[in-house]
C-alpha cells in the first residue's frame, strides 16, 4: 500500500538529519581515541557509538581493520542483525521483569558552567544499539537538590535541554532538572524501517521508556547529587502517558505533572489527530494490538497512584481526543488537580515565562500547594472557574 504523501514527508524531514549525522559520527569515530578516553571528552556523546567495531571495542586498530568500510550504527558486527532485533524485554510489563537489560559504563562529557547552573551531558545505555543522551542541570549552590525528571512528547528531540533559558526556568528556586526523550524518539529514532515509529510500536515505546525511568533513577541515585527522596517526573504527551506509568512502577516518583497526557487506548488510536496521517492507522485499532497495548494504558494505573498528581489538558489539542481527556478524568484519583484550557494560549497566559514548572517543583520542596489544590480549574473560552473533583468539563 502506498503511504500517503504527508505521513512520508513528516517521516523523511525527520529522518534526513538523523542520518546525515550518524553518517558524519561514523567518519569521525574512526580518527577518535579509544573508548576509554571519552568520558573525559567534551564532545556530545553520539547514538552512532552505541556499535563500535571489534577493533574499537579492544582498544585498538590495526592496518587491516582500518581498512575495512565501518558497518552502519545499530548493527551486530558477527550476526549483522539489526541491534533492536535482538532486544529481550518484555514490553508488556511495567516492571523489568525477566527483561534482559544490563547498564553499561556511562560516558559523561565535561560539565558546563553558567551563572545560576551546571549543566552536563551523559550517554547511558543498556539496551543493545539504544543509548540515551540524559541531560542533568543541577542549580548552583545546592548540595543535593530535589529533581524532577522532564519528558516531553514523542516528537521532540533533547534541544531544549541545551537552552540557557530552559535550564535557568527548570532550575530556578534550587531544584534540579534531567532530560531525556523517549524510546523513537529524537536522536534514538535509527536503523529501523521508515514505516516505524512511535506509534506503530507503541507497546515497546512506552514500555522500553518506563524501563528507562528506572534505570535513570539508578544512575541518578549512583551519583549522589540529587535527593533521591524528593523526585517528581514531568511529562508531555506521550511523555505525559509515560510519567503516569513510571510513576505506578517506581515509587521513587513522589509526584507527577502531566500535560496533555495520552492514553485510552482505544479511542486515542482510533481517533486522535496524531495518527489520522499514517496509512497503516487501520492496523492500530486491530484487537491484537489493542491487547498488546491494554496493559500500558495509563487509564489502567492513573487511579492507583497516591502521590500529588496533576493534569493539564487543551480542549482544541486534537492529539488527545476529548473521549480520551474525559477517560483520563474519571480515571484520576481523589488527590488529583485537574487544570483544563480551552485553547494553547490560555495555557501560555496562565503557565508560560517557567510558571509551568512551579507545581511540580513545589511538590518535590515538599512546600505548600500551589494553586487551587486538589479539584479542577476550567479556562474554557478564558473563563476560569473552580470546582470541585471531576465535576468540570472543557
Amino acid at each position: 500500500m502506498q503511504r500517503s504523501n504527508s505521513f512520508v514527508a513528516s517521516r523523511i524531514s525527520f529522518l534526513c538529519p538523523t542520518i546525515v549525522l550518524c553518517l558524519i559520527a561514523t567518519c569521525a569515530f574512526s580518527q577518535q581515541a579509544p573508548a576509554s578516553d571519552a568520558k573525559k571528552s567534551d564532545a556530545k556523546p553520539s547514538s552512532s557509538t552505541s556499535a563500535p567495531s571489534p577493533s574499537q571495542n579492544s582498544g585498538s586498530q590495526t592496518a587491516p581493520d582500518s581498512a575495512k568500510p565501518s558497518l552502519p550504527p545499530g548493527i551486530d558486527p558477527k550476526t549483522l542483525t539489526p541491534l533492536y532485533e535482538t532486544i529481550q524485554e518484555d514490553w508488556s510489563s511495567l516492571a523489568i521483569g525477566a527483561s534482559k537489560l544490563q547498564p553499561e559504563e556511562p560516558l559523561v562529557a565535561l560539565t558546563e558552567e553558567k551563572d545560576t547552573f551546571t549543566r552536563t551531558l551523559v550517554q547511558v545505555k543498556w539496551r543493545p544499539g539504544d543509548p540515551i543522551d540524559l541531560w542533568i542541570i543541577l542549580p548552583k549552590g545546592l548540595k543535593q537538590p530535589p529533581g524532577v525528571l522532564y519528558l516531553y512528547g514523542d516528537n521532540q528531540d533533547t534541544d531544549r535541554f541545551k537552552l540557557d533559558g530552559w535550564a535557568a526556568r527548570a532550575t530556578s528556586g534550587g531544584v534540579a532538572a534531567v532530560g531525556f526523550v523517549s524510546a523513537l524518539s529524537g536522536h534514538r529514532f535509527h536503523d529501523r524501517p521508515m514505516k516505524q515509529w512511535f506509534v506503530s510500536e507503541l507497546q515497546e515505546s512506552l514500555g522500553s521508556t518506563v524501563h528507562d525511568v528506572k534505570f535513570i533513577l539508578d544512575y541518578l541515585a549512583q551519583r549522589g547529587d540529587v535527593d533521591m527522596n524528593r523526585i517528581g517526573m514531568f511529562g508531555e504527551g506521550s511523555g505525559g502517558a509515560i510519567a503516569i506509568l513510571a510513576a505506578a512502577a517506581d515509587p521513587r516518583i513522589k509526584a507527577v505533572d502531566a500535560l496533555e497526557p495520552w492514553g485510552d487506548w482505544p479511542d486515542f488510536l482510533a481517533k486522535s489527530s496524531r495518527v489520522q496521517d499514517d496509512p497503516d492507522r487501520a492496523e492500530y485499532i486491530r484487537p491484537e494490538f489493542l491487547k498488546k497495548v491494554a496493559p500500558l494504558d495509563p487509564v489502567k494505573w492513573l487511579p492507583d497512584l497516591k502521590i500529588p498528581v496533576r493534569v493539564l489538558q487543551v480542549r482544541q489539542n486534537t492529539s488527545t481526543p476529548v473521549e480520551c481527556k474525559e477517560s483520563i478524568k474519571a480515571a484520576a484519583p481523589k488527590q488529583a488537580e485537574f487544570v483544563r484550557f480551552e485553547a494553547v494560549s490560555d495555557l501560555t497566559g496562565r503557565e508560560g515565562q517557567g510558571k509551568l514548572f512551579a507545581w511540580i517543583k513545589a511538590k518535590v520542596q515538599g512546600s505548600g500547594k500551589p494553586g487551587a489544590g486538589p479539584g479542577s480549574v476550567s479556562m474554557a473560552d478564558g473563563n476560569p472557574a473552580q470546582s470541585g473533583n471531576n465535576s468540570s468539563r472543557p
